[in-house]
């Protein structure tokens, strides 16, 4: 294991020859670790099993890192060609349940381990060949393909401590022990807790876009909060501290949780945190991949939920406030910590980095200042959701990293954890999970009277989705046309009387095609490249509302409402499923559908010429395929040899429907002659873009 560690890159030093070497190692040591994670499970059969009902099965986490890897090189178009275009779609999204008692019941068809395995290797000589033989300039920054290849090294990463922590939920007897470092052999008595006074100041938060290490687009921005005096324990919370709140019936009684919290724990009917176990012998500890006697002086691992529930147990029985310490909050104690950055560390500083133990430690074994373990051990909850900073930007290359998280539901966790590495292990990481998510996560209380400060980001403002927004619901506010409208109207003129029909949208944008076919059919499905976009429907589903901002003039704003209940859709909305897919790569389940709109995507597409010589699979026999485009050709987004018309051939014109007819005449028949239809798209309050789109209406033979 010791020759395995190693620290993030310094992207800005250096010579271009020894930064190429310094990435490689840290490539080969990333790939090398994460494969050891999974030799503790004792067969192949045991990554057919879910450590969470809620998450994928382990096999996908085994495919997703390295699926990864070629799905962002091939959108920045470092790669022309995938390795498995079926791996790269299976393997390509993660769960993030939307709730503790959601239930996935979607269906894989999962490849053998071998194959699986197989591919990693293909992918591994394929990422090597980029690391090798692509130009490398200093310094690395979000353009460079370098920051590509960092991005799948850090991603990687993260995946040791997601995955650890849903093996660590497999069952015992399907693991084998000791052959992922070693854990922690001190056990000893916990620690009595105190409060230590810090004194308040204004804390800086975001990092500048020329920062030396890689960052997620979450990390940057700037920020600035004035953080009040506040007392924090010295130590995190104990086992043997949190046994208290057990002991005295904190699981049971209502009034220490929160209404989410409440629902929480009865659907879960828990007692105790998750791994804590207790028979008849006493309390025990689930580790990764053993069992051992509780070690009382080790911190508590729990969620947000019971983390919050035992600051509320706390202050009411003594009088005092007690709560999670919010970001600024956390940052504000490492600068009293005095820790510095993880690349002026000659060894950790805490049970960090996997440099010490392979589990957590006793809180008192790392000190920081006057405190113990501000980073390592276990990560700390924190009561802040997280947002982006002001001057946050999405990277293009990998836009649902963060944005899905803006939602108010994911609650960041601070400092790290014994397994954390990479990006993870720097003072400006920002990872978030559900409250009732489990991670080797758990908390340190503070005291204070001063009302709690959490960064309010209610309005989208991501401007491509904004715009987005606008075009979809804009009509709420002007009377120039709507796309999504007209769309529907012509849908269901051609599906009339037939509403337990089967559509697919495979471009749903904000969502507004969907919801008014919904209107209409019960059976609507709609598909979005990006969780930057599917994210506003499926939140006007949830909640009913969305906010976002529109230009004005200048820096001037309009601040929108989405209110689904006033364009009289609130009574359909169930009738959508939004999921999030690449319409030029889909699972096998996108099938069986009796109409199919391809609403302004052929222009949007790689390869449309392909995705309309297979779009036939998807339809039933004498189903429809409603096509609305522009015709825009962009070179940037699909290859001159991949445009169906537009061009000249042999001298003479051809055009789009050309070639659209060309495409789809073995498998289709046109239903009529094509219409224009106009689009107004707004781009501020006082720019407007006219677009004809032309629409043909095809049925499969």
């Amino acid at each position: 294991m010791t020759d395995l560690i190693t620290k993030t890159i310094d992207l800005r030093s250096g010579s271009p020859d020894n930064k190429r070497e310094e990435i490689r190692d840290y490539f080969l040591k990333t790939w090398a670790i994460d494969e050891l994670l999974y030799t503790q499970l004792k067969s192949d059969e045991i990554f057919y099993k879910r450590g969470d009902p809620l998450r994928h099965i382990i096999l996908f986490y085994l495919g997703h890192t390295a699926a990864f890897y070629i799905n962002k090189l091939f959108l920045a178009k470092i790669i022309d060609h995938r390795v498995n275009p079926k791996f790269e779609s299976i393997f390509a999204i993660g769960v993030d349940e939307m709730s503790w008692d959601d239930l996935d019941n979607n269906h894989y068809d999962w490849p053998p381990v071998h194959e699986v395995r197989v591919y990693r290797d293909e992918v591994k000589k394929t990422v090597l060949e980029v690391i090798d033989n692509t130009p490398l300039e200093l310094p690395i920054d979000w353009d460079s393909p370098f920051w590509i290849i960092m991005m799948g090294i850090e991603h990687e990463r993260i995946h040791l401590e997601t995955s650890s922590v849903l093996i660590r939920q497999l069952p015992l007897e399907d693991l084998r022990t000791g052959l992922f470092g070693d854990r922690c052999p001190v056990i000893g008595d916990a620690p009595d807790n105190e409060l230590i006074s810090v004194s308040s100041a204004v804390v800086k938060l975001g990092k500048p876009m020329d920062y030396p290490l890689y960052g997620w687009d979450n990390e940057y921005g700037s920020y600035e909060e004035e953080v009040a005096e506040f007392a924090a324990a010295k130590y995190l919370t104990s086992n043997r501290e949190f046994l208290e709140f057990v002991e005295d019936g904190g699981y049971a009684d209502q009034k220490y949780w929160t209404e989410e919290g409440w629902n929480w724990r009865n659907f879960k009917q828990a007692e105790m945190p998750l791994f804590w176990r207790r028979d008849e012998k006493g309390y025990f500890l689930r580790l990764v991949a053993e069992e051992i006697p509780m070690p009382w002086s080790w911190p508590v691992e729990v969620n947000y939920l019971e983390a919050k529930a035992f600051c509320n147990w706390k202050s009411l029985k003594t009088g005092k406030t007690f709560r999670l310490p919010t970001e600024a909050e956390w940052y504000r104690l490492h600068k009293v910590a005095k820790l510095t950055e993880v690349t002026e560390w000659e060894l950790a500083p805490g049970n960090i980095n996997l440099e010490h133990f392979t589990s957590p430690c006793p809180v008192n074994m790392f000190e920081q200042g006057h405190f113990f373990d501000v980073i390592g051990n276990v990560w700390q909850w924190t009561e802040t959701p997280i947002t982006g900073f002001p001057g946050f930007k999405v990277h293009p290359m990998y836009d649902d990293f963060s944005t899905p998280t803006f939602d108010g539901k994911h609650n960041l966790i601070k400092g790290g954890s014994w397994i954390s590495t990479g990006n993870e292990t720097t003072i400006h990481s920002r990872y978030a999970f559900r409250r009732h998510f489990y991670q080797h996560a758990g908390f340190r209380y503070i005291e204070s009277d001063a009302p709690l400060k959490i960064q309010q980001a209610d309005y989208e403002t991501d401007e491509e989705v904004a715009l987005s927004c606008e075009d979809n619901w804009g009509d709420a506010y002007t009377d120039t046309h709507n796309l999504s409208k007209q769309l529907s109207v012509i849908v269901s003129d051609l599906l009339k009387d037939k509403p337990d029909s089967r559509i697919l949208d495979l471009n749903a944008d904000t969502g507004r095609l969907a919801f008014e076919l919904a209107r209409n059919f019960k059976d609507v499905t709609a598909l979005d490249f990006t969780a930057r976009m599917i994210r506003i429907p499926i939140q006007l589903q949830e909640q009913g509302y969305v906010r976002y901002t529109m230009k004005d003039e200048g820096e001037l704003v309009f601040y929108r409402d989405i209110v689904l209940n006033d364009f009289e859709l609130s009574e359909v909305k169930d009738n959508v499923l939004f999921m999030q897919a690449d319409a030029m790569n889909l699972k096998d389940n996108y099938s069986g559908y009796d109409l199919i709109i391809v609403p302004a995507l052929l222009e949007e597409l790689s390869d449309p010429k392909l995705f309309l010589s297979m779009i036939h699979n998807r339809i039933n026999d004498k189903g429809i395929l409603v096509i609305a485009s522009d015709y825009e050709w962009d070179t940037y987004k699909t290859p001159r040899d991949k445009w169906p018309g537009g061009f000249k051939h042999d001298g003479e014109p051809v055009t789009s429907l050309d070639g659209i007819s060309s495409a789809l005449e073995s498998n289709f028949e046109r239903l009529a002659e094509p219409q224009n239809i106009i689009q107004m798209k707004k781009k501020s309050s006082r720019l407007t873009e006219k677009r004809i789109l032309q629409v043909t209406v095809w049925k499969k033979k």
